[in-house]
């Protein structure tokens, strides 16, 4: 995953226009899913559940405007209705290796020493393993479900945050401004609450955000596996997997559209974590 990086410089004056246009295109995109998984239940067109063996792998129409898979499922209503399961799982590997990723790196930057020594290592040794092929193991040793491979990707996850937090951590640390703190007296969770957690979330969201689409693509290619979401769940990497036999018959809508929400997703998290990195951050790339 690439590491975006901490500099303490004024963000970019709103000149580069384009890249702006293209940073809230993305931005728009990604708020389309989110709402699709809130509402996605709601507005689905038809049970995304429902089978119709009269309507076996049908092509676009009025009543299926994405056709149906090898059931009779609507493609459409599976896509809307998977979009929940789909975002929710990236979403809680992102929210938990991003807090504990943090904390870690705050440990690591403040005490120093032993700390930061044990800490580094023991990240040192969870990154040499790929998150996808741990996720893998785990989820061959506890059976499938997405609760095991989840905590797996959350672990695997920890040192891509936590190595750049605790680099501008470090530097934060040895600013004038704390070290005044710290003669004043002022507990050490006031400093990390009211003054390094304020001026590292930046840092920290554009991680965030662009962790979001490599943690879809690797939940994604869990359950194309069949270790993830098991049917008839209409997960998007679980969808893929179950129309593929169909490929060949001259069918590719259900992979083909799954794969698509996929990509567009991906891509529209790393637009957004790019211009996030260039606004947030001053960064010029």
């Amino acid at each position: 995953m690439t590491s975006a990086l901490f500099t303490r410089t004024t963000p970019e004056p709103r000149t580069g226009r384009p890249r702006d246009r293209l940073m809230l295109g993305a931005g728009c995109v990604v708020a389309l899913f989110v709402l699709l998984a809130v509402l996605g239940p709601l507005i689905a067109p038809h049970d995304p559940n429902a089978v119709d063996p009269l309507n076996v792998n049908a092509g676009p129409s009025a009543a299926h405007l994405f056709g149906t898979d090898d059931t009779g499922r609507d493609i459409l209503s599976r896509l809307i209705a998977g979009t929940r399961a789909s975002l929710a799982a990236p979403a809680v590997v992102i929210a938990v290796s991003t807090t504990l990723g943090t904390l870690l790196a705050l440990a690591a930057a403040w005490f120093g020493g032993w700390i930061d020594r044990f800490i580094s290592g023991a990240l040192d040794v969870v990154f040499g393993f790929p998150g996808l092929i741990m996720a893998v193991l785990v989820a061959a040793v506890f059976g499938a479900g997405l609760t095991a491979p989840l905590v797996a990707l959350s672990i695997a996850y920890l040192p891509l945050i936590t190595r750049v937090v605790r680099s501008a951590a470090m530097k934060e640390r040895n600013l004038p401004y704390v070290s005044a703190l710290r003669l004043l007296g002022a507990p050490t969770t006031r400093i990390w609450l009211r003054h390094l957690l304020p001026n590292l979330l930046p840092l920290v969201l554009v991680q965030a955000t662009i962790g979001f689409g490599y943690a879809l693509l690797d939940v994604a290619a869990i359950s194309f596996l069949g270790l993830g979401s098991q049917p008839p769940d209409p997960e998007w990497g679980l969808m893929v997997a179950n129309g593929s036999p169909s490929i060949l018959a001259g069918h590719p809508q259900q992979s083909l559209y799954a794969g698509l929400a996929i990509l567009v997703v991906v891509v529209a998290f790393n637009l957004l974590g790019t211009g996030l990195s260039r606004r947030l951050l001053g960064e010029n790339a």
